[in-house]
């Protein structure tokens, strides 16, 4: 298969969601797709050779813009279809940014600080001359978290000469934006609140909320949420689930991981569940945000069952196609991800803003554009949707609209 070409299955799945017969083509390649081997030396001198990748796939709106994820399970075809993915969750923001994905099979778990800072510094190495704050600028996503942006960072400053919006997520101190570390929880919770406000005329208060996950978005989503008036009664890790009838406390949630890095289970007296059995809870609204794939068929049906007529994304794909068949039958509201978890790509399009202008915003200022960029989100998805006849597909009205705005870009000769 050309290495710029998407998976031609879910090439096919894409365009038969949308009914497209004339379509261009570009849509579906990757303009660039960079492929090098990052050899690094760990603490004891032992040589690696890790395999590194950056694939650009569209600029029409912008510079290429996507994280960089450090797993061993990551594969080229993997990242071509986040590439493709974030090209129309960049879209959807209304920001100016192109798409993009990147990493390496490189795992920081258990490495030593200094072994993770040697591996950045080298896959940096090899990064920087594809990058650039006019060309393509990377981010975290999974594996590569602050301490990672800022050691890739600080060699692209090294190498470069230079210290522009060429990494977003940066720390404070290297021009990062405040609210990036809520932001994609938050983001999450403002379009939910748009959902139930345009669909069900209700909101947060008083709803029971189960959220996967104990990260970054998982914590600010149920922070946001109870903010908002709801009762978050379940958080997961990888290894269990923890249940809390009267609603979860979340500073004891913060000072386990956060502070400890800690299991979800040390959570003190609460009823301790397998993972997975976090759906079988009953709830009005699910926000998954721990991983792909993480609800399927029977825990849709058992969220369903249970009275839950809201699920939005916080992880990127966290439901399978089987159960998204399933949310849509039962008339359930269900938003994908690119969608609902837009909220951290899009702080970090306002980290761009800030950096071009010299400028520090405050907390308030980008929590508030983040809320309007999320709402709008929304309604744009939603309106797409009923237009066409596809009633709450919300997947559909993501899809439409962001795939719209990239062909009247290219018909445009943007």
């Amino acid at each position: 298969m050309d290495n710029k070409q998407l998976d031609k299955a879910y090439e096919k799945e894409f365009k038969d969601s949308l009914g497209l017969t004339n379509y261009d083509p570009r849509v579906f390649e990757a303009e660039h797709v960079h492929l090098f081997d990052v050899e690094w030396v760990d603490e004891k001198g032992e040589k690696h050779i890790n395999k590194g990748y950056r694939v650009q796939w569209n600029n029409k709106n912008g510079p290429y813009k996507g994280g960089l994820r450090f797993h061993p399970s990551v594969t080229l075809d993997l990242f071509k279809r986040l590439a493709f993915e974030q090209t129309f969750k960049n879209i959807l923001t209304t920001l100016p940014m192109g798409g993009a994905k990147g990493g390496s099979d490189f795992d920081p778990h258990g490495k030593s600080d200094k072994d993770i800072r040697a591996f950045c510094e080298a896959f940096m190495d090899k990064l920087h001359p594809f990058i650039g704050v006019e060309k393509d600028i990377p981010a975290g996503d999974i594996g590569v978290g602050g301490n990672e942006i800022r050691y890739l960072y600080e060699r692209y400053m090294k190498v470069t000469g230079k210290s522009d919006c060429s990494l977003t997520g940066k720390p404070l101190d290297l021009g990062g934006s405040l609210c990036r570390k809520e932001a994609t929880g938050y983001g999450l919770c403002y379009l939910t609140s748009k959902l139930l406000d345009t669909c069900l005329s209700t909101s947060f208060k008083g709803k029971t909320v189960v959220i996967s996950g104990s990260g970054n978005v998982a914590i600010y989503a149920a922070e946001k949420a109870i903010q908002l008036g709801a009762k978050v009664v379940a958080l997961s890790d990888s290894t269990s689930a923890i249940y809390v009838p009267e609603g979860i406390n979340l500073d004891i949630v913060k000072e386990i991981k956060e502070v400890r890095k800690g299991r979800i289970k040390e959570y003190p007296g609460v009823e301790v569940i397998p993972t997975h059995d976090i759906w079988k809870i009953k709830c009005d609204i699910a926000l998954p945000c721990a991983t792909q794939n993480e609800i399927d068929l029977d825990g849709a049906k058992a969220l369903v069952s249970n009275g839950c007529k809201v699920v939005c994304e916080g992880s990127n794909m966290s439901c399978t196609e089987e159960a998204v068949k399933y949310f849509h039958e039962k008339g359930i509201y269900y938003v994908p991800g690119k969608a609902s978890n837009a909220g951290g790509v899009s702080v970090s399009g306002l980290e761009i803003e800030q950096n071009k202008l010299n400028e520090h915003w405050s907390f308030e200022k980008v929590d508030a554009r983040l809320k309007d960029i999320m709402e709008n989100i929304f309604i744009n998805i939603s309106n797409t949707a009923r237009k066409d006849g596809k009633g709450i597909d919300f997947v559909y009205g993501a899809n439409k609209y962001a795939y719209d705005k990239l062909i009247e870009l290219y018909e445009a000769n943007v």
